[in-house]
């Protein structure tokens, strides 16, 4: 059974090396060597963890690793008190590798709540965690026996926590319906807008956009807009992300699906380095944007209600009381739990 208080401890040590971390830093500390090597490393195993991505994600964890968030995020499971007589458990968590670190959440949750994180790491994320863990056991021995990453079959394990696509999902429910799970599906995040937004709200839809190429499932994929928007403003809002189609695999996945979008005969708004659209599926692939128009905002609203097990976020202003809003989707807090169900919860009561 580890220490709460020196888990905590080791986890915000953990932050303060992430914050404290620069790529470009002539600094001879052997973490910080590791740490610029192991980015590098990320990047030759998946083109699409780019230093610039990897160092985002890198900062959004040591930006939440604080003793003091970490202590406030905790006391709100009254549970967390009668940690010390409860026996570990050994939870089995299988992670999607589509961003960067997309699974350490579940990781973080596994370990501080005093059981022990059995891994299954994804083939497209398979450096950043390992090192991330090897400094938390560097700073508190005891984490050892509360980490193991595992290449073969999973076995020996009390819970499940599994991230993957809709058909994983069905593999996941056979093989691990007989223990206590958190079974993840496929899940989009939409936007939602008026068509009286500010250009600053624009911008930062950019980010929800373009951040970790649109990959993660708090991508904005898809945009509602009112009968008869200007798509120009959007357009010139998101001028500055055009850089984006100078990287190879996001180009590559532009002309792609801008090609077969024509060949299809499917109308298309195109601005040079992102595809618009019409389409009702809530997904869209890279490089492009789903959009529908909307008359009715209550219909939309029931829709969207009908639809929320589709939906991650929901972006907008003054929509509907569980939104987000402009260029938040990829700095979730400690307590943003992935499809709304509260992993912590889960683990204190399994």
């Amino acid at each position: 059974m580890n220490d709460l208080n020196k888990t905590i401890i080791a986890f915000s040590a953990l932050g303060d090396f992430l914050r404290s971390f620069n790529m470009s830093s002539t600094s001879e500390d052997i973490w910080s060597q590791k740490l610029k090597e192991t980015i590098i490393y990320a990047g030759h195993k998946n083109g699409w963890f780019n230093e610039k991505n990897v160092l985002y994600a890198l900062k959004s964890w040591g930006d939440l690793l604080t003793e003091p968030q970490l202590t406030s995020w905790l006391s709100t499971y009254n549970a967390f008190d009668d940690i010390p007589a409860l026996k570990p458990k050994t939870v089995a968590v299988i992670m999607a590798g589509n961003i960067p670190l997309v699974g350490f959440h579940d990781f973080l949750s596994v370990v501080i709540s005093g059981n022990k994180a059995l891994i299954k790491l994804s083939d497209s994320d398979k450096v950043l965690l390992p090192f991330l863990a090897s400094f938390l056991t560097e700073k508190e021995i005891t984490l050892k026996n509360s980490i193991e990453f595992n290449e073969g079959k999973l076995e020996n394990f009390d819970a499940v926590i599994a991230t993957g696509s809709n058909n994983t999902a069905r593999y996941f429910e056979y093989y691990f319906g007989n223990k206590p799970n958190i079974i993840r599906k496929n899940r989009n995040s939409i936007a939602v807008l008026n068509g009286d937004e500010t250009k600053s709200q624009l911008e930062a839809l950019g980010k929800d956009i373009f951040q970790y190429y649109g990959l993660g499932c708090r991508s904005v994929s898809k945009i509602f807009v009112p009968e008869g928007y200007n798509f120009d403003t959007l357009f010139q809002a998101v001028f500055p992300f055009g850089d984006i189609i100078n990287e190879n695999k996001y180009a590559n996945n532009y002309d792609y699906n801008k090609a077969v979008y024509l060949m299809s005969d499917f109308p298309i708004l195109d601005n040079g380095f992102l595809i618009l659209k019409e389409d009702v599926g809530y997904g869209s692939p890279i490089a492009s944007l789903n959009y529908e128009y909307y008359s009715d905002k209550e219909a939309l609203k029931n829709r969207l209600e009908k639809d929320i097990e589709q939906l991650q976020c929901i972006v907008s202003s003054g929509f509907v009381s569980e939104e987000i809003d402009f260029g938040t989707t990829q700095s979730p807090g400690l307590n943003d739990y992935a499809d709304g169900i509260d992993t912590v919860d889960f683990l204190l009561r399994t």
